[in-house]
């Protein structure tokens, strides 16, 4: 298990707005579950934005008006005869606090709500959400998250990552096609957050590393590239001549077992020894020396990998990081990676 607190350590590092002032205090309270955690995150954020104001957009609309607006839909106004009620149906845009980003924000305040955090913390949700009167509610299961952000709507960035957080961590549909609130997070979704918490922790409080979560090209004998997947790593740690590849993972169980025979997921080590590979293809004209690691997030399991394995002439190692304790210890066991790969002083 992992303790809330530290939960709110890893979105800090993922999400940097939330080192700012008006978050402080969230660090400090004690928070009985992650969904009571991402309300208290949502309901300052909502705050903040309110102060700068809800993005509008215009929205085209058609409606039967008395006084004219916008265009003339003629057609539609003789097919519905408003002329009879001395109305024509006119086409305008309205300049409207119904942003899509806005309907997502509200249709997550509405699920926590309905979620297992405090009639307090309820009770200041409720209040913001006057402020989204006009705003329409969205389908949970029908969320379009592809979302591009610029100048203009990038202050929404955290507030939907939350929002994210918190539709996939809370809502699960049944077979009987019912809704029901779940265990937060799921580990898909824990397993992105982990991801990019180690990638912000190294890029922040080690900032003589490059760090990156950079594609590697496949090294190839011929132009042929159809179908090959891209790689993608999670991780990609660069200093002088050495590079650390890290795959980080968050997994129930971080040991597959046969025949009662436990050995490590065999995929990912595939992966990463793919990595490392053609990293080391790709700068074989320079000095280089190229590393991979598997990084687990610890469970309970009684075996845990602790293992250096020295493959084709790199090293490919096997970790846990250890998330039940003080972030002072977290912080230290990811201190410790820096220093065995690139030395005092990185």
């Amino acid at each position: 298990m992992i303790p809330i607190q530290n939960v709110y350590h890893m979105l800090s590092y993922a999400f940097k707005v939330l080192n700012e002032q008006g978050y402080k205090n969230i660090s400090t309270e004690h928070f009985s579950n992650v969904a009571e955690l991402c309300a208290a995150i949502l309901s300052k954020g909502i705050s903040v934005q309110l102060k700068r104001g809800l993005i509008r957009e215009y929205i085209p609309e058609t409606d039967a008006l008395s006084a004219l607006r916008g265009k003339i839909d003629i057609s539609e106004s003789i097919k519905a005869r408003t002329i009879l009620k001395k109305q024509m149906v006119c086409v305008y845009d309205d300049f409207s606090v119904n942003y899509y980003m806005n309907r997502v924000i509200k249709t997550t305040v509405e699920l926590l709500l309905h979620s297992d955090i405090s009639k307090a913390r309820k009770k200041e949700m409720r209040k913001l959400l006057v402020f989204f009167d006009e705003v329409e509610t969205l389908d949970v299961h029908n969320i379009n998250w592809g979302f591009q952000y610029n100048r203009s709507n990038q202050t929404y960035q955290m507030l939907i990552s939350i929002c994210y957080l918190v539709v996939k961590g809370l809502l699960q549909t049944n077979s009987a096609g019912n809704s029901k609130l779940m265990d937060f997070i799921d580990e898909q979704h824990m397993n992105r957050l982990y991801e990019k918490f180690i990638l912000e922790y190294f890029r922040r409080e080690h900032p003589k590393i490059m760090a990156n979560a950079s594609q590697i090209p496949w090294q190839l004998d011929d132009d042929m590239n159809d179908m090959l997947p891209v790689m993608k790593t999670d991780i990609m740690l660069s200093k002088d001549e050495k590079t650390l590849i890290i795959d980080a993972k968050y997994y129930s169980y971080t040991m597959q077992t046969q025949y009662d025979v436990q050995t490590l997921h065999s995929g990912n080590l595939y992966q990463i020894f793919t990595y490392v590979k053609n990293k080391e293809s790709q700068l074989s004209n320079q000095p280089h020396e190229v590393s991979g690691m598997l990084l687990y997030a610890k469970t309970d399991e009684a075996t845990l990998p602790n293992n250096t394995y020295r493959m084709s002439g790199n090293i490919i190692s096997v970790r846990t990081l250890d998330l039940d304790c003080n972030f002072e210890q977290i912080a230290a066991q990811l201190d410790a990676i820096a220093l065995a790969y690139f030395g005092a002083g990185s």
